[in-house]
């Protein structure tokens, strides 16, 4: 068991470093998406012209601030100057944004352009260092087919309102996978790889308490459950823990339970079955060899004795056999519908005769009651069961009641009387096989079968049994319960 603990405890935390490791792969990956998602900074672009810019206007002449009418002398050079430095020259009236000049020749004198101004700011050093003192511009500029250009440049003339500038355009840069990882890696690798490593050593730390918290209590159940198997039937386990382990534990507890009471029912079964078998056989045993021998001195009471033995010992394995078709769903039954309150008085009046032989007063209330779905021969072995019984251990001067009643959606019968009762504590058993309340009543003992097959018999049908008592010598009720088809929709419609 010591050896399993470290190896669950172990796959647990190889799990939690797993998760953490393909969390890690998501967030790379959706961090790369979303820097190919992104447009590719204009920063560069701005700053790369701006830079040129210095070279063009000294090379162009245009450093002394020209009039409009100097610009015009100089159009015709700035092609080959754009040409040179490998940009694209416009003079561009920014307010009405209307083109002046285009290198490109794309755009005519005065015709408008789509301009989209952005607010970019040069250092002070790279200001300085270009010699720059004009009003810079900067933003992204659209040709008549949607190309689209980023422009930057510095204010030139101005005559009242309107303000020409030349500005230097380049096209506006693609995403491509090198200028992405290359970002990647500039921007986000070292934070991530440091993030990455501290949050690997906290889960760590975590996962390695937490895998221990959760194989505690599943060590203790795995323990358990080996303990059941090797016939220690009365192992439990805490039942703490989250919610999950203490369901687990709870169900673990009452399967156990179950299974103890099993056991034990086994036994007893094989007890029980062994001394009611052993008892007729050694009656019949011990009488036919009085027989045999010439002892007996009434060969024919113990002929009778040895009939009835034999006769317990057929009606045992008779009633053993349907018991075990009835708990394996094998027993065939009718399903009509049966009258109920007719089905009671019937056997009421049949045993009516043996409880006034035994001086005892019977009490039949079967009122007109819905019908039930079942077989009505089997109901009728129920009741006769249930009376016969209460008839049998009722002291003569008692009294046995047998009445029926709606209850609970469906047909009640209720069988009580006065007689010997029950013990508390042999009411959870009195409906198990070869169980037997009355445990000295010698030769004429019953099978024990009787109540275990009424329970069958009930359950086939839908139903329900149940049994109370106050105590010894205070009585003894049966109830029974079955669904109603009439019942239930009359029911249900007020519902």
């Amino acid at each position: 068991m010591r050896r399993r603990s470290p190896r669950l405890r172990g796959r647990l935390l190889g799990s939690y470093i797993l998760l953490l490791l393909v969390m890690l792969a998501v967030v790379t990956v959706a961090f790369l998406l979303f820097l190919f998602a992104q447009p590719v900074p204009a920063t560069d672009t701005y700053q790369r012209l701006i830079t040129v810019m210095r070279d063009v206007v000294q090379e162009s002449g245009l450093a002394t601030r020209p009039t409009l009418g100097e610009l015009r002398n100089l159009v015709r050079d700035l092609p080959q100057i754009a040409q040179n430095n490998e940009v694209r020259i416009l003079i561009m009236n920014i307010p009405i944004r209307t083109v002046q000049f285009d290198s490109s020749g794309t755009f005519q004198r005065g015709d408008s352009v789509s301009l989209n101004p952005e607010t970019y700011t040069l250092s002070t050093f790279l200001r300085n260092r270009l010699g720059i003192s004009g009003e810079t511009v900067f933003g992204r500029l659209h040709d008549p087919g949607g190309e689209q250009w980023l422009y930057a440049g510095v204010a030139g003339v101005r005559q009242g309102n309107e303000t020409n500038a030349i500005v230097l355009a380049d096209q506006s840069p693609t995403q491509t996978t090198q200028a992405v990882l290359d970002r990647f890696q500039r921007e986000l690798a070292l934070p991530l790889c440091q993030s990455a490593l501290v949050g690997l050593v906290v889960a760590v730390l975590l996962a390695a308490a937490i895998s221990r918290t959760l194989a505690r209590p599943l060590v203790r159940l795995e323990q358990a459950a080996e303990d059941v198997a090797q016939g220690n039937y009365d192992q439990r386990v805490p039942e703490d823990g989250p919610a999950e382990f203490k369901a687990l534990a709870a169900a673990f507890n009452r399967m156990s339970g179950e299974v103890q009471a099993t056991q034990q029912a086994q036994k007893d079964f094989v007890a029980n079955v062994s001394h009611d078998l052993k008892t007729p056989l050694t009656s019949i045993q011990g009488f036919s060899q009085a027989i045999m021998d010439g002892a007996a001195k009434d060969p024919s009471g113990a002929a009778k004795i040895i009939y009835e033995e034999a006769g317990r010992l057929n009606r045992m394995v008779t009633q053993l056999t349907d018991l075990e078709r009835l708990q394996s769903g094998r027993f065939s039954m009718r399903s009509v519908l049966v009258d109920i309150s007719q089905l009671a008085a019937a056997v009421g009046e049949r045993l009516a005769i043996v409880a006034r032989d035994r001086g005892l007063t019977l009490h039949i209330s079967t009122p007109p009651m819905p019908e039930v779905t079942g077989d009505g021969d089997r109901l009728a072995q129920v009741l006769t069961n249930l009376v016969s019984n209460a008839i049998k251990y009722t002291p003569s001067g008692g009294e046995v009641w047998l009445h029926t009643q709606v209850n609970n959606g469906g047909v009640e019968i209720v069988v009580r009387d006065t007689g010997q009762g029950i013990a508390p504590e042999e009411l959870p058993r009195i409906f198990e096989r070869f169980y037997q309340v009355d445990k000295t009543r010698g030769p004429r003992r019953g099978t024990g079968l009787g109540l275990a097959i009424t329970q069958e018999i009930v359950l086939a049908h839908g139903g329900q049994i149940g049994v109370s008592s106050a105590g010894v010598g205070k009585g003894t009720t049966f109830t029974v319960w079955l669904p109603s088809p009439k019942v239930a929709s009359v029911v249900s419609g007020r519902g």
